[in-house]
């Protein structure tokens, strides 16, 4: 048989003046009601010091620095940027010096091309897949297949050969196309691939050969700007798997290759926390220097208000 416990006495129980307690909020942190007519900088500047909101002034702090000190700013992204009609916001970042260079999975270069080819991107899964449909665009696998399996000089990865043809085509909208802004601006966007996750894998057409070989180049281009990354910052936005282990991956080589990789922001962007992302982005890289940040938000609010963040306070800068 239990016995129930007699109640604790609270008679002994001992205090301290509040003054000689820490506590993690005090009302400078506090926000600013807003003001009508005021600009966006009164937004940020009015946001409260804590939490997800010292965050976001803390990213755009970081890649406004890193923009103005000309440090790498690396921009990975799920093809759901792409989905979400932020390709424009990406682009402009990337003519503005901000954005130094572009890492995509395999899907990205497939709804890139198809806003530049057709200005329309994103297939109805269900319906098509009960169908026999999903995936089965002639348009996009054809042109993508085609440009993959082309011989190409020996230093264009995926992504740059995927730009130029772009470029070459004369599509409607390739100024839209972020594979395409990178090729015309000189700007390295690459592209890591899994076997099996893209459409293109489906198709009759498709070159496995040459394509893990492109995407292996690229994985090199993409490790020769990590290890350049000291004082940059590194974003993911969106890719919960891929690009976090690419990254990875690209740390460890440039460290085990002797580069210096202290002192640099990471950035996860997503509207969930994965762990792989956590791991692999927020917390491993910098576990020795630095900082990781997640930012947990929907890409169309989150990505604009980054961008317009940074462009302001890079204009403060004069």
């Amino acid at each position: 048989m239990t016995l129930e416990p007699e109640p604790l006495d609270l008679s002994r129980v001992t205090t301290e003046p509040l003054a000689r307690q820490t506590r993690k909020v005090e009302i400078g942190a506090a926000a600013h009601p807003w003001t009508r007519g005021g600009l966006l900088t009164d937004f940020l500047n009015g946001l409260p010091g804590l939490l997800a909101a010292a965050d976001l002034r803390a990213v755009i702090a970081a890649v406004a620095e890193a923009a103005a000190g000309r440090k790498p700013v690396i921009f990975a992204m799920g093809a759901h940027v792409v989905k979400v009609g932020l390709s424009p916001v990406v682009i402009d970042l990337m003519a503005r010096g901000v954005i130094t260079g572009v890492a995509l999975n395999g899907a990205g270069i497939i709804h890139d091309v198809e806003i530049a080819m057709a200005g329309c991107t994103s297939e109805e899964v269900g319906p098509a897949l009960d169908e026999g449909r999903f995936g089965m665009a002639a348009e996009t696998a054809g042109f993508l297949n085609r440009v993959l399996a082309a011989p190409a000089e020996a230093a264009a990865g995926l992504g740059r050969r995927v730009g130029e043809a772009v470029l070459a085509a004369g599509f409607p909208h390739a100024g839209q196309c972020i594979l395409a802004a990178g090729a015309r601006l000189g700007i390295p966007v690459t592209v890591h691939v899994a076997i099996g996750t893209d459409i293109l894998h489906m198709h009759p057409g498709f070159d496995p050969a040459a394509t893990g070989a492109a995407s292996h180049l690229d994985f090199r281009l993409l490790a020769a700007q990590v290890a350049r990354l000291e004082g940059g910052v590194f974003i993911n936005a969106g890719s919960a798997v891929i690009l976090p282990e690419v990254f990875l991956k690209a740390v460890g080589l440039a460290r085990n290759l002797g580069y210096r990789l202290d002192a640099f922001t990471t950035v996860n962007l997503d509207f969930i926390r994965h762990y792989r992302p956590t791991m692999n982005v927020v917390t491993r890289p910098t576990a020795r220097g630095g900082r990781g940040i997640s930012l947990v938000g929907h890409h169309e609010i989150m990505l604009p208000l980054i961008a317009a963040g940074v462009i302001e306070a890079l204009a403060d800068r004069g």
